[in-house]
């Protein structure tokens, strides 16, 4: 059996679009962070580090559970052969990209919408930091993808997910796809994938109602 702990957050979004893309069985749980739940104490048993989206996975002979959005979608993908290359070039360029998530587009985002959103004191120097950076990682993806269909090479893969889930709470950030037609063009493409439209829709419906 597959769980998932997640909420209707840019990085547990990815997580359901993948077990929609690959087919598998999972049930998933709401940890509303809005009322802060991932710091319950039962949800820091699975994740010390008190964030979603949490994967736990009872089918092996031991129950594994796993952190991390990106390590989740590695794993998922391997489990099921799907969604990853298994040798060279290409599975390179999946790691590439999952990597650069990793380290830039995602904390960009993430900062340039605390900063403007959230902090307690205007800091005009960090919205102007990390709201630049933001827009220089997406225009980094435009330029990629000026040359490819999808983020990593013409198939569709685990890093086209991981950079879809920030892309898709990009308003968060301040971000806008005016300036970056060739990362519309794939966004719209990968919105409109099926499973997609089901993962979001999982997730979105784990916030209550007003």
């Amino acid at each position: 059996m597959l769980d998932v702990y997640a909420f209707a957050t840019p990085n547990s979004v990815k997580v359901p679009i993948v077990l929609e893309e690959l087919g598998l069985d999972y049930a998933l749980h709401a940890i509303n962070v809005r009322k802060g739940d991932q710091k319950a104490p039962d949800f820091l048993a699975l994740n010390p580090n008190a964030k979603v989206p949490v994967l736990v996975d009872s089918d092996g002979p031991e129950r594994l559970v796993l952190t991390e959005s990106a390590a989740i979608l590695v794993y998922l993908a391997e489990k099921a052969g799907k969604l990853l290359p298994s040798t060279g070039e290409a599975r390179a360029r999946v790691f590439e990209q999952l990597f650069f998530h990793a380290s830039g587009l995602s904390p960009a985002f993430g900062q340039s919408g605390f900063f403007q959103r959230f902090a307690a004191e205007p800091q005009p120097i960090a919205i102007e930091r990390f709201s630049g950076e933001a827009k220089r990682t997406v225009s980094v993806l435009d330029g990629l993808l000026a040359t490819r269909r999808f983020v990593a090479g013409e198939d569709f893969t685990i890093a086209d997910i991981a950079h879809f889930g920030w892309l898709w709470r990009r308003a968060f950030a301040g971000v806008d796809l005016a300036d970056a037609p060739n990362v519309a063009r794939w966004y719209a493409e990968v919105e409109n994938r099926p499973a997609v439209q089901r993962g979001i829709a999982r997730v979105n419906a784990l916030v209550p109602a007003a």
